[in-house]
């Protein structure tokens, strides 16, 4: 079987933590969702999913607890979670228990402690992100945040998320250091999700932050991009204790 074109974050978590990030490449999936399409819920063909959803079983421990993602705060402990549970966040402490955060613009957010006792995976789209779902994983992880530190994969980038007045008047609301994170663009704003999910983290004491280079809006031979392309597949971010 040939392996599939993953991204590994570049952090130093602890050796018994591992994570995974899948790229738009290596599945079967076709058309706009080509080729390893793992969201269920795009119309994507349901057999090419559950194909491209077993090529990458053989990289994980388990089967990954997915979450029917609604652009919200709630958080859930993987271990206990019932099938397809409503949240935007999961978190484990139990091992070989993989959480998932699945993406096509949206932030996700790797999380662990220094001494490799507890994981999370976190979807912040720009309204969750904007709500607190960092704040509130953070704080449904059982450690100190200085013990944490986080990995940002591939989202929108700062060159590419247009946004009008009302949604950056959303994050100023609730922080005023997010000014710095928007550009002016004609009418419109540049908004950088990157720059806002550090200051949220380091706010809350998490100051070892990583990764946060790509942009899936302009990388569209590795990346989904709903935003550039509507009806598109989504990737995963993977996150398990060993």
């Amino acid at each position: 079987m040939a392996e599939l074109p993953l991204i590994t974050p570049d952090w130093p978590a602890p050796a018994n933590v591992k994570a995974l990030q899948t790229t738009r490449q290596g599945g079967v999936s076709m058309g706009v969702y080509a080729s390893l399409n793992l969201g269920d819920h795009v119309k994507d063909n349901p057999p090419h999913v559950a194909a491209n959803r077993q090529l990458l079983s053989a990289y994980l421990p388990s089967e990954p607890v997915w979450l029917n993602q609604v652009h919200g705060v709630r958080v859930i402990d993987a271990a206990l979670s019932s099938c397809l549970e409503s949240a935007d966040a999961s978190v484990a402490t139990r091992k070989q228990v993989v959480c998932v955060t699945m993406t096509a613009d949206c932030l996700p957010v790797l999380l662990c402690d220094h001494a490799g006792t507890v994981v999370a995976a976190v979807h912040a789209g720009w309204r969750s992100l904007c709500d607190g779902v960092i704040e509130a994983t953070v704080a449904a992880m059982p450690v100190p945040a200085g013990q944490l530190m986080a990995w940002l994969g591939p989202a929108i980038g700062p060159e590419a998320f247009e946004v009008g007045n009302e949604v950056r008047a959303q994050f100023m609301a609730k922080d005023a250091q997010a000014e710095s994170a928007f550009k002016a663009k004609g009418d419109k704003w540049l908004g950088d999700l990157y720059t806002i999910a550090r200051q949220r983290l380091q706010r809350l004491g998490v100051t070892q932050v990583y990764g946060g280079g790509h942009c899936t809006f302009s990388e569209s031979e590795t990346f989904f991009s709903f935003r550039r392309d509507g009806d598109t597949g989504r990737m995963g971010s993977f996150i398990w204790l060993e």
